[in-house]
């Protein structure tokens, strides 16, 4: 404790270490300032990564129908990235909830959900980028609502407008008991969901900005300012910092298999006879 309060002290009464802080999250504008379509560091990062992911899909399209017509059975390297990535949303997401007929008609949503979430994720470690763009709360908020609507209609599209009755009067509970048990339903189904869903990836995704620049911040502090025995605290907290970029890296892909595993599951849930 007192090796910690004389580190505060000493960075104090320097002034150079700078903690990281909630204003992370609120860059500057970059375009279009002062209309509706304003730009800022993070929406650039949302779009960089969206047309990534389109000119993606398109190689791995095109590569799959390429091997398609020359009847070659052997795939290349890049082709079998694709074919792994996209079978393991299918096999171990869809398939796995849904089952194969319902699973190949929700497939091209949790494949979007999926790699939408892992690439705005990932580049919280990317260089240049330096923070993932799910980290506020607009694109999760974003994604949630798409998962709510889609599990509503999946309900809808199957039972019709007994979908809610299932969800709020859940059979073989005694009636008087619907008193309580309804407004809770509710409450889960409808508000919770989405809300758990939107603030997961979120809280996720900014505990992780947040640790990484406090890693790096004190790394730079310790060996450009500090002065004597203080600077051999840098080799720890670039350790520590490499250490959170691997974790974050881990963090961001089980995310997007976390939020879309949730997606299939509330639709299964949506679409079964009884909840």
């Amino acid at each position: 404790m007192k090796l910690f309060s004389s580190l505060t002290l000493f960075a104090a009464e320097e002034g150079g270490f700078k903690p990281p802080s909630i204003m992370e999250f609120y860059p500057e504008i970059v375009a279009f300032e002062g209309t509706p379509f304003a730009i800022n560091r993070i929406m650039m990062i949302r779009l960089i990564v969206l047309a990534v992911l389109l000119v993606l899909f398109y190689l791995w399209t095109r590569s799959f129908k390429k091997a398609v017509r020359s009847g070659n059975v052997v795939p290349g390297r890049f082709q079998l990235l694709g074919e792994m990535a996209l079978n393991f949303v299918r096999k171990t997401i869809a398939y796995e909830q849904l089952g194969e007929k319902d699973g190949e008609r929700f497939l091209p949503l949790l494949t979007t959900i999926f790699f939408m979430v892992l690439g705005m994720n990932i580049t919280g470690v990317i260089p240049f980028a330096n923070i993932a763009a799910s980290s506020v709360v607009g694109l999760p908020m974003v994604l949630a609502a798409v998962a709510y609507v889609t599990f509503i209609y999946a309900g809808m599209r199957k039972h019709g407008l007994r979908f809610f009755s299932n969800a709020l009067f859940p059979a073989g509970v005694p009636k008087p008991f619907y008193v309580m048990v309804t407004p809770i339903e509710f409450l889960s189904t409808f508000i919770l969901r989405p809300v758990t869903m939107a603030l997961r990836l979120l809280m996720n995704m900014v505990a992780g900005h947040l640790l990484l620049v406090l890693c790096f911040s004190a790394t730079h502090f310790f060996f450009f300012q500090a002065d004597g025995f203080f600077k051999l605290f840098g080799a720890g907290t670039l350790l520590f910092g490499f250490a959170f970029t691997v974790f974050e890296i881990l963090v961001s892909v089980l995310q997007a298999y976390v939020f879309t595993l949730l997606t299939t599951v509330y639709i299964q849930l949506a679409l079964a006879d009884e909840h």
